[in-house]
Order: C-alpha cells, then structure tokens, then sequence
C-alpha cells in the first residue's frame, strides 16, 4: 500500500539514520557525520557516510544510497512495506487505517492463510504418523532426514481421498475456501470434491514473510501422471511472482552477494545441505520477468543453475529470452551447466561442496549464452549463413530497452562477428578448421583476438579430470560388466524401476542379452501393478531369456553381487544404482564424443582438434581409474 509522506517523514524523525545503520555497521564520528566500512563491498579503509540531518547514507565505493527504508531494503531483502511496517513499529508510529473494503479483503487473506498453514501442519503430521513411513524411507533415502524435513517443513499427503478434507472441515473450514485455496480438486462427473493432493510427499511453498501460500508434491508412485504437482493460481499463490525458498534464501544471499536459482524443490534442499543456502527454484515453470526481478533485488547477477542435458540448455535458452529485453547497466545473469546426467544432489554426494562450487565459478556471461544459441543453431560455413547469423544476432540485441546496454551488447556481437572468416566458424590461427564440427560443451566461448592460443576450448561445467594423463581404456569389458550390473540389480529388485524407468530406456547397452532383458524389464514398468520379482522371473521364463539372464549375472562383478540379494539394503541399493547409470550414462558419451574427436584430428591435424581430443582422453583416463578404485573396494 502506499503511505502518506508525513507518516514516512514521522517514521525517519524519530529513527536517526546513524541507530539503524549502526546496528548492522560500526560507526566511527567524523564531524557532523557518522563513518564505517562499507557493507556492501569489501574495503580496508571506510567509504561509508551516515548524515542524520539529512537523513541519508551514502556508500562511494558501490554507489548506494539513500535513507533509513532503503538501508533496512538493501540490507535484509525486505520489500518497501515490509521495512515500512517493521520500522514504524520500531518508533512507535501507527500506520493509517485501511478502507472498510480493504479490511475486508485483508482479513479474508489473513484467513486464507490461517487455512493453509491447519493444512501445512496436517501434512507434517501425516509424514510423522504410520501412514507416513514410505514417504520417510523416500526421504531418507535421498538424504533428507529429521532435521531437513523440520527446517522446510516437509509433510505428506495420504493417499485418503478425504483425508485433509475432512480434517479442514472439521475446523470449520468450508469446501468452497478448501477448493479456492487449491486444497481441493473436482473433475467433470464429479459431484463431490476430492483432496487434490494424494499420496504425495508435499513441499510447503512460502511466502517472503514465511507463510504457507501453496503446496508442491513429488508422486510416491512411479505411475503417477505427475510426478510433480503444484497447486493452483489462488488469491495467495501467483506462480510467476514468487520463488520457492525465498523467505530463507535471502539473508544468505544478502550475505554471500549472490543468489543461485535451481529447478526444483528437491534440488534447492540438496543445494542448502552442500552449504549454499542462497539457492531459490522457480515454481514449476520457466522463469518468468516478476521472478527475474526479485532475483535481481538480491544480487547483481544471479545465478542460473541447469542440467547439463538438453531439457537444461533450453532452460537456458528460454530464460535468456525473458532477460534481454530487461537488461539495465549492471543487472544481468549467469547461466552454470552441470555435469551430464547429474543433478545438484548427485553433485554434492559425489564432489561435494568444492565441485558445486567450482559448476557455480564457471557460469557463463548471457552473452556467451546468446552467442552459443545462435552459433550452434547451424554451420556457418558460407556469407550467406554467416549473414543469417548476423542478421538474429542483432534482431535480438535491438529487443534490449536500456540503449547502454544494447550498445555494449551490439559492439560486443560486432566484434565477435568480424571474427568470423574463411568461411569457418572460428578464427584460422587458434579456432577449429572447416570440415566436421566437435561438439562443444554447453555455452562454450568462441576465441577471440586476445585470447591465449593455448585454451581454445573452454568448458563450463565442474571438471576434475583435466589434471589426469593416463592412458584411456577400451569400452569393452568395465562397460559390459557396468550394464550387466544395472540390469540384472532391476530385475532382482524391480521396484526400484519407478526409480530409474527414464533413465534405463536412454542406456546405451552394447551386450544383447542387456538389451533384452532392458525390453522386459520396460514392458513390466509400464504396467500398472508395481513389478514383483516371482512375476519377472516368469516373464523371463515366457520370453525364453532365461540363459540370457544367466549370463548376464556371471557378467556382474563380485564386489557388486550384493546387489542381486533380494534383501540388500535398499538405501544403499538405490545410491548405488543410481550412480552406476550416471557413470555409464557419462562413459558411453565420452567415448562416442573420442570416436569423434580421433575422426576430427585425422582429417585436419590442427592443435585445436588435438587439443580436445586430449581433454576427451583425460576425462575418460579418470573415470576408468575412480571406478578400478572403486572394484578393488568392493572386492576387498
């Protein structure tokens, strides 16, 4: 609401600038004004001015300034009447009274969100009960344990068709607020609303006060049509305008000057866990202009986290064309591709914090993300391509508002343009020759004049295996036993295909028996009734793939054939998994991507195609040396 300048004048009278920044800065007297080290940038020596005559602070080494609402914005990530309100409270000034409409409209909201938190904590209580207990093994399974679950408020939705229906009304609340507020669903030939929710693990969506506005659940069975599902648009809950984790989030990225957005709940958790508590996850879409401006009311230059995999580059995409045209002079973002195949939680268990970190050091200019879009749209191996290049190029640099921007950005796409000669799509002394294209790494940098001939390949993504030199192994035999391993641990323990369905049907399997059984075991998930191993065994019986499973079992080293007990553990059993189709999954592009490059080196000898054929055969020498490591463990 808007409120009126005497009540503000009265609010900055009563508070002087120097209290209120001095809780968050040491001050120093300096005459008639106030001096401390910036809280904004690092500095040695004090840049930071407090006048309370004025009413106003002024920090030269960033630039910032303004008065005591702006400071209390600018430095805890309030919005202009949150800070209204808390520093009115703080001087004992009373804010004007609302309209009797607008009373009205406050005190339904205020019910609204009574409502939703009765619900947030039926959903905790469910999690914590009897019904509770395969949504907690889930959750432990994925590292979410006790204390997780308390800090963002985790729940579970059981799979009663009237559970949290009949626990609202019981309370007073009536169905038509339940189906208002997203809580409740009808369908046609319907009469009577049902819990829209059910069966699902649910993350609370708050607000930046911290209040429960809407709910996301993650399907508990693998059949499920959604696996994830968010509420609805409701008086409380605008997807576009809000971001999961904020309420949280925000002090850290005051803190750390950055802010990192992610795809998801789960993902924003992991994130915290590994030490990055700035994280945030838009709400089940692409990110949309309201988003992107309150990342930017957080940091300069958020972070955009996706992927590595093609859904995330066109994440990336997407969300370049939302920030263009809102482009101001130091306002942008950066886009970090993670490793192939993996997620922030695959990450963190297997590098850890450093290698979030370093995915996180290597985020790329939006620039170098437009330049990549267009460059590997297609060759440019003739002015015609060339000059269609050129001509969207600088269609989409005209769509920026701010003229300085644009003309930064238009001098920026000229130069790199002008690079462009030969009829190759890089510079003839340090890029790669005409002929077949070696695939880049996503948002990889074209060379420029000034860049050290020595790096003409750059990679965006955490990669520890550039320090590594050994000789590259064959594919044959570790593969072999990898997917023999994958597969014969489904068939033994076929529940877990709700797991890894997705990503077993993208194997690349060399072995026909694998094949086989793969087929088997993709026909038994599509099913409705969760695949049992007596019902696998027949089906194996019925396809003749008995001696077929049977090799493919002799195939599976020994430090694994725990894996085929039907009591392994299943904790460990699923992480297990999990990481042998991530390592097969990065093994088998790995050496496609070797095919290529020998292909490339063969047909122009250039240092940039020997290059990265080098960088190819390290990446491969340290997945082979990690998983021989990793054998000797097991078979010890």
């Amino acid at each position: 609401m808007r409120y009126p300048p005497h009540i503000l004048e009265e609010i900055r009278t009563r508070l002087p600038a120097s209290d209120v920044v001095g809780r968050r800065v040491k001050l120093k007297k300096a005459g008639r004004e106030w001096r401390g080290l910036s809280p904004f940038n690092a500095e040695k020596s004090p840049s930071f001015y407090v006048n309370d005559q004025k009413q106003f602070y002024h920090c030269f080494s960033s630039g910032k300034h303004g008065d005591i609402f702006t400071f209390v914005m600018e430095t805890e990530g309030l919005s202009f009447p949150e800070a209204v309100e808390r520093l009115a409270g703080e001087a004992g000034v009373s804010l004007p009274k609302m309209t009797v409409e607008s009373e009205q409209a406050e005190a339904r909201r205020t019910g609204a969100l009574e409502i939703m938190e009765l619900a947030a904590l039926y959903f905790e209580e469910q999690l914590r009960g009897p019904q509770g207990g395969d949504a907690r093994a889930y959750l432990d399974r994925r590292g979410l344990g006790d204390g997780t679950r308390k800090k963002f408020r985790l729940g579970y939705a059981g799979s009663a068709r009237y559970g949290l229906r009949d626990h609202l009304a019981a309370k007073g609340v009536e169905r038509d607020t339940m189906l208002e507020l997203g809580l409740l669903a009808t369908a046609e030939g319907v009469a009577v609303p049902y819990d829209k929710f059910r069966d699902r693990v649910m993350f609370p969506i708050r607000d930046v006060r911290g209040r429960v506005v809407a709910f996301g659940g993650r399907a508990m069975q693998a059949e499920a049509k959604a696996k994830y599902m968010n509420s609805p648009e409701t008086p409380l809950f605008h997807k576009g305008r809000m971001l999961y984790n904020l309420d949280l989030a925000r002090k850290a990225a005051h803190d750390r000057s950055r802010i990192v957005a992610v795809e998801g709940y789960v993902d924003v958790i992991a994130m915290t866990l590994a030490g990055f508590p700035e994280t945030v996850a838009p709400l089940g879409t692409a990110l949309t202009e309201d988003q992107l401006a309150l990342l930017w009311r957080h940091a300069d230059e958020p972070i955009l986290c996706f992927d590595g995999d093609g859904a995330g580059q066109r994440a990336a995409f997407r969300a370049l064309d939302v920030a263009l045209p809102m482009l101001e002079p130091g306002k942008s973002l950066r886009v970090a591709m993670l490793p192939g195949g993996q997620d922030p939680d695959d990450l963190a268990r297997s590098g850890g914090a450093a290698a979030i970190d370093a995915v996180l050091a290597s985020a790329q200019p939006l620039v170098d993300v437009l330049w990549a879009r267009e460059t590997e749209a297609g060759p440019l191996d003739t002015p015609e391509r060339r000059a269609g290049l050129a001509k969207t190029l600088r269609e989409a640099v005209a769509g920026i508002r701010d003229e300085t921007v644009r003309r930064f950005y238009r001098d920026e796409i000229d130069g790199r343009l002008r690079s462009l000669s030969g009829g190759r799509p890089e510079r003839a002394e340090g890029g790669y020759a005409a002929g077949p294209r070696p695939p880049r790494t996503p948002f990889q940098r074209r060379p420029r004049p000034g860049d050290p001939p020595s790096s003409p390949r750059i990679v965006t993504g955490f990669n520890p295996l550039l320090k590594v030199t050994a000789p590259v192994p064959a594919q044959g035999g570790r593969a072999a036993k990898r997917e023999a391993m994958i597969v014969a641990s489904l068939l033994a323990h076929p529940e877990l295909l709700g797991i890894e369905e997705e990503a077993l049907a993208a194997l690349e399997l060399v072995n026909p028996d694998a094949q086989a059984l793969r087929d088997v075991l993709l026909d038994r998930a599509a099913e409705v009734d969760a695949p049992e191993p007596e019902l696998m065994e027949s089906r194996l019986r019925r396809a003749g793939l008995e001696e077929s499973h049977a090799r493919l079992t002799a195939l599976v080293n020994p430090g694994d054939r725990w894996m085929l007990d039907p009591h392994a553990d299943p904790q460990r059993l699923e992480h297990t998994l999990h990481q042998a189709v991530i390592l097969h999954r990065q093994s088998g592009a790995l050496h496609s991507e070797l095919h290529q490059a020998e292909r490339a080196l063969a047909e122009d000898g250039s240092e940039a195609n020997f290059a990265w054929l080098c960088d190819v055969q390290q990446q491969l020498a340290v997945i082979a040396a990690a998983e021989a490591e990793a054998e000797v463990a097991r078979d010890e």
